[in-house]
């Protein structure tokens, strides 16, 4: 591969994060901008939902972003210009990073129905880009924190962010269950999102950053549904016990892992 193309893409993934940070700063809504739980009509609010997390959930956007800013300085070093691992990994951040900006601007041009095949897409592109992490071990432990770190806890959160955006989405839209109960409904979604985190601990032999984000956002469900204007018992119940799942199998596959590899380099986070 060419070097100016390593350049090119060293550069677009600096730029994409600048454009990701500047589309949070408007989702926030410091730049006049109105918060995304209060855009869209309020569809994404703590109790609009009973797959909602409670507001203090979004607090994990700030590590999250603050990995991204450091992973785009990082990979732009000369270091890293030729560097296979980064290579394969500078594109998928970059369009995850872009994905993540059109998802804000779609909620705050009330375009909630949009939404949802963003997500999906920066869902798809996040598991690409752990899976490119798996591939191959980081050199030295910035590399593990920066790209596999932050690459995790961005694909836990968006894990349950896109149940959440679905489930308002099909709340807006009207969705009547079918004559289920919402408690069934819900349950039965945190379940699933349970399942993914079950798998994401396999697939990632027990990497700790995506069960921590997905474990976080399952938690403040939990809260919302308990201490919430929108109550639900068997909700809360569920997102503990997917908790509790989703840690006991990641820790054990670390142990497991940790056993194996500690002779052999980094674990990665």
């Amino acid at each position: 591969m060419k070097l100016s193309n390593d350049r090119l893409r060293q550069t677009v993934v600096l730029v994409s994060a600048i454009l990701a940070i500047v589309g949070s700063f408007i989702g926030s809504g410091a730049a006049g901008g109105t918060p995304i739980q209060n855009a869209s009509g309020g569809a994404l609010a703590a109790d609009s939902t009973p797959i909602a997390p409670d507001g203090p959930a979004f607090g994990i956007w700030t590590p999250i972003y603050l990995g991204l800013i450091a992973y785009a300085i990082w990979q732009f070093l000369p270091a890293q210009t030729t560097d296979a691992r980064q290579r394969t990994l500078g594109y998928p951040v970059a369009a995850s990073l872009v994905l993540n900006a059109a998802w804000i601007l779609s909620i705050q041009f009330d375009l909630l129905a949009l939404s949802v095949p963003v997500i999906v897409l920066l869902l798809a592109v996040l598991i690409r880009a752990f899976q490119l992490t798996l591939a191959s071990r980081p050199k030295n432990l910035v590399e593990t924190i920066v790209a596999d770190g932050t690459i995790g806890l961005y694909l836990g959160w968006v894990s349950i962010a896109t149940a959440a955006n679905v489930t308002a989405v099909l709340v807006a839209a009207g969705f009547g269950g079918f004559g289920i109960s919402p408690d069934v409904w819900a349950v039965a979604v945190i379940a699933v999102a349970g399942l993914v985190g079950v798998l994401i601990a396999l697939s990632g032999r027990g990497r700790l950053a995506p069960s921590a984000s997905l474990c976080w956002g399952l938690a403040w469900i939990a809260v919302a549904r308990l201490t919430g204007a929108l109550l639900s018992t068997p909700a809360a119940i569920a997102a503990l016990v997917a908790v509790v799942v989703i840690l006991t199998v990641t820790a054990t596959i670390r142990i497991r892992s940790s056993s194996t590899t500690s002779t052999r380099g980094l674990v990665a986070a």
